[in-house]
């Protein structure tokens, strides 16, 4: 199955909740695409020693899962690009919604 998360959030536990569903749908085998857009893109920065959003998407990159970041939100904020969070747009987050089986929004 392919899935699609949208992560709108900037709450610690929500973020790391929806990494770890990313994370156990890639173990189901399945094709995991997140998109990170608004204040979803503050992920980096908001993780806590409960709920380490980066240890989760470092996980999920490493296990062959894609993460996407709105590039016009992650200027607005003044972030730079990173390999955790690379600027894209939303051609990309409209891919990934039209190509997912499953599109799930936290």
């Amino acid at each position: 199955m392919k899935v699609g998360i949208v992560i709108y959030s900037n709450d610690a536990e929500t973020v790391w909740n929806a990494l770890r569903y990313a994370n156990f749908c890639l173990a189901q085998h399945d094709n995991v695409k997140v998109f990170f857009v608004g204040k979803g893109v503050e992920y980096q920065k908001i993780g806590t020693r409960q709920f380490s959003t980066i240890e989760q998407a470092e996980k999920f990159m490493q296990s062959g899962g894609q993460v996407y970041a709105c590039g016009t939100c992650v200027k607005s904020r003044e972030q730079k690009e990173s390999n955790l969070c690379p600027i894209s747009t939303m051609k990309d987050m409209y891919d990934i919604v039209k190509e997912s089986d499953k599109v799930l929004t936290f």
